[in-house]
């Protein structure tokens, strides 16, 4: 069936991550540094925010996932900064003639309190997506000490991210 040409295209993805915690620090989250005792472990910076905003962009213009174009078998993708992720699925958002409308994260972790970094991290994605802080939604949900979460054996996140055509 044919678009309806009065609508705009709009498309909605959603993205997933989850990461183990260790010892050590500082978390990086959400394109920012966080003063913590742990730190989110993985084959690139381990943004587990990032990396459910990347899965998002790609899966709302249908174009794959982050293992797909960032795949850990890849020796360049060792160590790499997930805001340059973001950066290129934007990109390619971009090049098939959309771009972000909104986004509306979520993040799952009993430790830290994120509340004293929720504006910055809003305003790191927001930057990276070229878009309005007023745009970017984050939240932080705990583990209320149950589960791997609740223990601090993993942190998730969670994000939805609306296009439409450009």
């Amino acid at each position: 069936m044919p678009a309806n040409p009065t609508l705009p295209a709009l498309r909605v993805g959603i993205g997933h991550d989850t990461h183990r915690l260790e010892p050590g620090g500082p978390l990086i989250l959400g394109g920012i540094t966080i003063p913590h005792d742990r730190q989110l472990v993985g084959h690139s910076d381990a943004d587990v925010l990032l990396h459910a905003v990347t899965d998002a962009i790609l899966g709302a213009c249908s174009a794959g996932d982050i293992g797909e174009m960032f795949p850990d078998t890849d020796p360049s993708n060792q160590g790499r900064d997930s805001s340059k992720m973001v950066r290129l699925a934007l990109e390619k958002v971009h090049s098939l003639g959309f771009r972000v409308v909104n986004a509306d994260c979520i993040v799952f972790a009993q430790r830290p309190k994120l509340s004293l970094f929720k504006d910055r991290i809003c305003l790191r994605i927001a930057e990276l997506l070229q878009i309005s802080p007023s745009q970017v939604g984050v939240k932080a949900k705990t583990g209320e000490g149950t589960g791997e979460i609740g223990t601090e054996r993993v942190m998730m996140a969670q994000c939805v991210v609306l296009l439409c055509e450009a």
